[in-house]
């Protein structure tokens, strides 16, 4: 079997998931599509070119089935949620299709029989009535043990609700009546929305390299945000039960990783809907104590939900990478409300003021969307002021995606699609300046960083990152001088000298390593 992950990281984690599932279940896996009998591709549509990707993959993996030796192809993930029934229309090379909240059924897809015996290694959140009322007495006796493990691993904590039954999110109860969720639009959709979640136990294949994994902590999401349809397509927001998760982690160091990076739609929502206080800085808190965890950092945090207590938990442990990836989406207050996101540029200042204060030399990260409708010149020029103040380290710009079943899917004034690309090359030259800026001030800096292998654009380089590149997102390190040493080993970790700086980049010699 082949298989091709595309999207984030999110997505990433499902597909290891389902490799786990085929080789527990006695399928061979293989690097390459060519080799393959069964080829499965786990797609992204969160916008336009996403989705283009995907299509343009399947169409690419069908010619195996046309012109080689597959004989099955199978089509997963987020473009299944939305175009269940065109998929199957209009490729007909396709033979099954496996939805984001049906990851199990890939066995049968496949034509893999279940182990005999075998037990769901999913944790199935109840969705009717019926079920709440059975489900809650499994989730109250989890979420028991969730405090007295709390307790256990982080001594003296005092922010554990230790209830019989969860407390819930009324945020996404309340969206669900507003009709966030709604997949009315969206043809072949399935009625019922995912309600799984991987645990400890779940079969899972790494596909990264060794030395790195991702653990998803929370799937979902209940934010209203009017230019997103991730909710449609992963339901509603619900956290991994904290135990479960530092099992996982203990389980990932004992296989030899060493950095850990927790993902989910909005990780600092963790653990609310579990009636855990202050989720998100208590599960690193626990994390970092775990021996031979190096490097600990989570993505997407959710602006309002920055706390004292999650920058003083970043600042106090060693091993928790000093880096924040804060998706603000734009600083116009006009733009935001439309958004259904709120704030201002100068709320966000104080926001920046506060994380560089609280934690030194933190690294921060955003994203924005230009060309939302009804971006006026007058908000173009405000978000260009902040980025210009604000000076991100690193900063991605996305062009409004026109998603049906979005919010903002039916809003007038519509920015044409010349004014869109114009807009962001103009942020991206702004930031380009700034970042090199910045990056010459690791001129003569020692870092830590981790060697991930040969350059692919020459092998007289080796490439790396530090604490404050997250992993395939941010700019490199090329290594050109190893120092005394003859070769490095990827995934490993060596003290290094930043001896030059470039726009995005920097070059480093070896100093002293592995560590």
């Amino acid at each position: 079997m082949g298989f091709v992950s595309l999207g984030c990281p999110k997505n990433l984690v499902d597909s290891e998931v389902m490799m786990g599932l085929l080789d527990h279940a006695g399928a061979r896996l293989t690097a390459y599509p060519e080799d393959a009998e069964i080829l499965v591709v786990n797609t992204c549509s969160f916008i336009d070119t996403a989705k283009q990707e995907s299509i343009d993959t399947i169409l690419e993996m069908a010619r195996h089935k046309t012109n080689g030796r597959a004989k099955k192809l199978i089509v997963a993930g987020c473009l299944v949620e939305r175009y269940r029934d065109e998929i199957l229309k209009s490729i007909p090379e396709v033979d099954a299709v496996v939805g984001t909240g049906e990851l199990e059924s890939i066995l049968a897809a496949a034509g893999i029989a279940q182990p005999v015996g075998a037990a769901s290694p999913f944790n199935i959140i109840a969705t009717s009535a019926a079920d709440k009322r059975s489900g809650q007495e499994s989730l109250a006796g989890t979420h028991k043990r969730t405090a007295e493990h709390f307790h256990s691993v982080t001594p003296g904590t005092t922010d554990v609700q230790n209830e019989d039954s969860p407390k819930g999110r009324p945020e996404g109860d309340l969206r669900e009546q507003q009709g966030r969720f709604s997949r009315e639009e969206w043809q072949g959709a399935a009625h019922q929305l995912p309600t799984y979640l991987y645990n400890e136990n779940t079969p899972r294949l790494l596909s990264t390299p060794r030395s790195s994994a991702y653990i998803k902590i929370a799937e979902g999401c209940d934010h209203p945000c009017t230019f997103c349809v991730i909710p449609n397509l992963r339901g509603k927001f619900r956290s991994r039960r904290f135990e479960s998760i530092v099992a996982e982690a203990q389980q990932l160091v004992e296989r030899g990783v060493e950095e850990i990076t927790l993902i989910g739609q909005d990780t600092t929502c963790y653990g609310e809907d579990l009636g855990i206080k202050e989720g998100l800085a208590t599960l690193l808190d626990a994390l970092a104590r775990i021996d031979g965890v190096r490097w600990l950092r989570f993505l997407y945090a959710y602006p309002n939900r920055i706390t004292g207590r999650l920058l003083e938990t970043i600042a106090r442990h060693p091993n928790i990478c000093k880096y924040l990836d804060v998706p603000l989406q734009h600083a116009s207050p006009a733009v935001l409300k439309r958004m259904k996101r709120g704030a201002s540029a100068d709320i966000f200042l104080k926001t920046l003021e506060k994380v560089r204060a609280a934690v030194p030399g933190i690294a921060l990260r955003t994203s924005f969307i230009v060309g939302f409708p009804g971006e006026s010149l007058k908000d173009f020029e405000i978000l260009e002021g902040f980025i210009q103040e604000a000076k991100f380290d690193w900063l991605g710009v996305f062009g409004y995606s026109d998603e049906e079943g979005s919010g903002a899917h039916v809003f007038d004034a519509k920015v044409p699609k010349r004014t869109i690309e114009s807009r962001k090359k103009r942020l991206m030259k702004l930031q380009q300046s700034i970042s090199k800026r910045a990056k010459q001030q690791w001129e003569g800096r020692e870092l830590i960083l981790l060697a991930e292998g040969e350059s692919e654009e020459t092998p007289l380089l080796w490439e790396g990152r530090t604490q404050f590149h997250a992993p395939e997102i941010d700019g490199k390190v090329y290594i050109n001088d190893f120092g005394g040493l003859e070769t490095l080993m990827p995934g490993r970790f060596y003290k290094a000298a930043i001896t030059e700086a470039h726009d995005y980049d920097v070059v480093a010699r070896i100093v002293s390593g592995p560590l």
